[in-house]
């Protein structure tokens, strides 16, 4: 290997490690929204019968808030693990239609690494990586730091709940359940940058709100991710026109 090869290695692993450290730390302030709910989640787990082993796997496996609250509420409820899959996968169901933009972004990147992201990715980390990606300087390893942010404080918050048990206060006394949908809307803002972006994001707000009115279960998740992609998706047509 010359030694403009070992030069350039060097530099690429430090550019690396510097992305992953900067979405490291760009993603720290969601932790005041994450906390709360991974220990309310730890506490809740332990309710509905599962040990601690048991549901701190659950947050290093699934990692998912609101499917993981969703599980053990079916479980507490008595439900039979075919009806827990398929009710979470519902809730899951709107991340294809949320990374979709991911897949230009990252097409460049090996295979392995998209898996890794893949996995790890929230709606959090997703908007976090994506503003980056607008900006011009995002990359991979950004992404990934800002997954593996979430991903630590999670585990530790879900540890955390673990050990202090029912002697957690209940976060919506305090209003911190208003934490983590504020901190998002916060996030999803600076992507709103024309008509079809504004016009997409406030579909997706009534139709939840609608939905989750009138709709038993959490239908109204996936049904506002495809009526607001949809409808995005119409008025960004218009605006090109059909000769585009």
């Amino acid at each position: 290997m010359s030694t403009q090869s070992i030069t350039d290695t060097i530099i690429q692993a430090t550019s690396r490690r510097h992305n992953i450290r900067a979405g490291f730390l760009a993603t720290m302030p969601l932790w005041l929204g994450v906390v709360p709910f991974g220990a309310l989640y730890a506490v809740s787990a332990l309710a509905a019968g599962l040990d601690p082993l048991q549901t701190l796997a659950m947050s290093i496996i699934v990692f998912a808030g609101a499917s993981q609250f969703t599980a053990v509420g079916l479980i507490a409820a008595g439900a039979g693990p075919l009806a827990v899959i398929i009710t979470t996968a519902i809730i899951n169901a709107r991340h294809p239609l949320v990374t979709a933009p991911m897949a230009r972004v990252l097409r460049g990147a090996p295979p392995l690494a998209r898996l890794l992201l893949s996995m790890q990715l929230t709606d959090e980390s997703y908007a976090i990586g994506m503003r980056r990606f607008l900006r011009g300087d995002g990359s991979p390893a950004y992404l990934f730091g800002s997954n593996l942010s979430l991903f630590v404080c999670w585990q530790a918050s879900t540890i955390a709940g673990i050990l202090i048990g029912a002697a957690i206060p209940d976060p919506a006394a305090y209003g911190l359940d208003l934490v983590f949908p504020l901190t998002f809307i916060g996030l999803l803002l600076p992507l709103l940058r024309d008509r079809a972006t504004v016009v997409a994001a406030l579909a997706g707000g009534l139709l939840a709100v609608l939905g989750a009115l009138l709709l038993s279960g959490s239908w109204y998740i996936l049904i506002a991710a495809i009526g607001a992609a949809t409808i995005g998706s119409l008025v960004q047509h218009a605006r090109r026109g059909p000769a585009e």
